[in-house]
């Protein structure tokens, strides 16, 4: 059947670009990629191509909402190079991806479900205490640098107090959940304004509606990101299929 495709009806690259809403130049940097097979050249130098070259563009544009585009660049090129494990193996991450995804979801509505309202006294009674965390250990904890727990200090997100002996930032219980607050949120893809007012709402206790809401915003995008991967499985499978 890939033959068949392959040696059927002709396609410009105009066809190829109208057929899917992409400029011809598109069409050529995708070829360039490897996201399409090489295409043919007419006496003139001119690419034309075929049906196959149709469904391969279909089993790209359809994984690119799953997976993202540089993956599903990565699986195309690795089954049009003939090594379809590499592609496998490249789609089986992004699912443990989305899996785990998944499970920062399930730890942060765990988390939420958990948290306790703070008191205007207690954050008092916490930096007064002898215990905290310094910033290397929490950045440890969270396996990010400690430059971005300064960062996010500068946006608001922690706000720790300083050592009065060494000056060193130390962050208490409240800190600590705020931190992995905002870590699990900005895996979901959230910016620092977005999670900003939501921690300040927490801190606040006036109420978790907000991060409730941004919550089952992330887990609707995470179930149309698996849905999409269906949809990009079903053409690739397609396109492996005509390939022959």
């Amino acid at each position: 059947m890939g033959r068949n495709l392959q040696s059927g009806k002709r396609l410009r690259p105009i066809d190829l670009a109208r057929g899917h809403g992409l400029s011809t130049q598109a069409i050529r940097n995708y070829e360039e990629a490897g996201i399409l097979p090489a295409a043919d050249r007419t006496p003139h130098g001119y690419r034309t191509y075929t049906p196959l070259h149709a469904r391969a563009l279909r089993a790209f544009l359809a994984l690119v909402p799953g997976h993202g585009h540089r993956t599903a660049t990565a699986i195309m090129r690795a089954v049009n190079q003939g090594v379809a494990e590499e592609a496998f193996r490249l789609i089986d991450e992004s699912h443990f991806q989305l899996l785990d995804d998944r499970r920062t979801l399930q730890a942060v509505e765990s988390a939420l479900r958990d948290l306790v309202p703070t008191t205007a006294s207690e954050p008092d009674a916490a930096v007064s205490g002898p215990s905290g965390t310094f910033i290397g250990t929490l950045a440890g904890q969270l396996g990010i640098r400690p430059a971005t727990l300064r960062k996010w200090e500068r946006a608001g997100l922690v706000r720790p107090r300083r050592d009065p002996r060494t000056g060193y930032r130390v962050y208490d219980e409240a800190d600590v959940r705020d931190a992995r607050l905002a870590h699990q949120l900005r895996r979901g893809g959230y910016l620092l304004r977005q999670i900003a007012p939501l921690i300040a709402q927490v801190r606040a206790a006036g109420g978790l509606e907000p991060l409730e809401a941004a919550l089952g915003d992330w887990r609707r995008r995470l179930s149309a990101r698996g849905r999409a991967m269906l949809t990009g499985a079903a053409e690739l499978e397609a396109y492996l299929r005509d390939r022959g």
